[in-house]
């Protein structure tokens, strides 16, 4: 495995799964857990760490489903608890006893979110997560435009990206092909990754585990439309807002330090984003639309500001960073910017 200086992969036997975990620094550094998010695994961070400040640990898992880790079925109904449950047996594994602090992109946001609500952290970085109030068919303040919450869960991913994820397919002669969905979704379009780099990374997006227990989950027919709410199993129920709420952060007793950044051209997870139900509905691209006052695009990232401004307003300490003209993952398109403001974020705490 071609790993970056300095970096190490790992494995290690927890009380719920063997975890793959990539690390970087020293045994007895502060430990930084980064998790990442849907359809990658935790060699997308690992390019920040040579030459980071060498008193950290980081440790990036690849989560279950996603990676070399063992393939676990996700339980939707949880949420990502599962993840946060997983993160805290791989700490226990590795006798970190120190609250961590943690990162979360996208996915991972809702991840390390649930875990703060039930564990003690350092700091929490959100990298463009997903909303407070799940991923789809929500108003402004989280409740659901259809009572089942129909347009969210396993029946919205498209089917035939994921028939070319379970093919291994590596093409880029298609618009959904997991290399150019990477490309077009996962940073700035006008970004593009060194040619070896961008071959490692498709190789870990194909790593994903497909079907009901992974991506992209299960479902349940729906009088409502678009005619599928959301099943019980695989990554995206858990994302749904069904099962996926981390608004609760706002009422803990003890706030740890929260950075926000986000990339001001992230089409995934936006206000409207066009991988979002209502967005498509609104577009046209899927027909019966129920209209605007129903079924509006979702304004995720609105949602996650009113959020954390609520966290501030109790009592927390947020720091915000919009990066302009990056795309879903300014850890990657903007990765110097980022780590500035990632490592000055973390220098004001320790």
């Amino acid at each position: 495995m071609d790993l970056m200086p300095g970096v190490e992969a790992r494995s290690v036997a927890t009380s719920r799964l063997r975890t793959q975990y990539y690390q970087a620094g020293p045994e007895d550094g502060v430990p930084v857990v980064m998790i990442h998010g849907n359809l990658s695994t935790g060699r997308f961070f690992e390019h920040l760490w040579p030459g980071a400040p060498g008193r950290y640990r980081f440790i990036a898992p690849d989560m279950r489903s996603f990676g070399r880790s063992d393939p676990a079925p996700i339980d939707a109904t949880r949420g990502l608890d599962d993840w946060a449950d997983d993160t805290r047996a791989l700490l226990e594994a590795l006798e970190i006893d120190s609250p961590p602090h943690l990162v979360g992109w996208s996915t991972g946001g809702a991840a390390i979110a649930s875990y703060a609500m039930d564990h003690p952290v350092a700091s929490l970085t959100f990298i463009d997560p997903v909303s407070p109030y799940g991923y789809g068919a929500t108003h402004r303040d989280g409740t659901p435009c259809q009572p089942d919450w129909a347009g969210t869960g396993g029946g919205t991913g498209n089917p035939e990206f994921t028939s070319r994820l379970a093919a291994g397919d590596r093409s880029g002669d298609d618009p959904v092909s997991p290399r150019n969905v990477m490309n077009s979704s996962y940073w700035s379009p006008e970004y593009r990754l060194p040619a070896e780099r961008e071959e490692i990374l498709v190789d870990e997006v194909l790593l994903t585990v497909t079907g009901d227990d992974g991506y992209p989950g299960d479902l349940a027919p729906s009088e409502n439309w678009p005619g599928a709410a959301p099943g019980s199993r695989g990554i995206l129920n858990a994302l749904s807002g069904k099962y996926c709420n981390w608004a609760g952060l706002v009422d803990l007793p003890d706030k740890p330090p929260v950075l926000w950044t986000h990339g001001s051209d992230d089409i995934v997870v936006a206000d409207g984003s066009s991988w979002e139900m209502g967005s498509l509905g609104q577009m046209g691209v899927i027909p019966g639309w129920p209209g605007e006052d129903a079924f509006p695009p979702q304004p995720m990232v609105t949602q996650i500001r009113d959020v954390l401004e609520q966290y501030a307003a109790n009592g927390g300490r947020v720091e915000m960073e919009m990066f302009e003209g990056s795309g879903h993952g300014p850890h990657i398109d903007a990765a110097e910017n980022w780590s500035d403001t990632f490592f000055a974020f973390l220098a004001s705490i320790d």
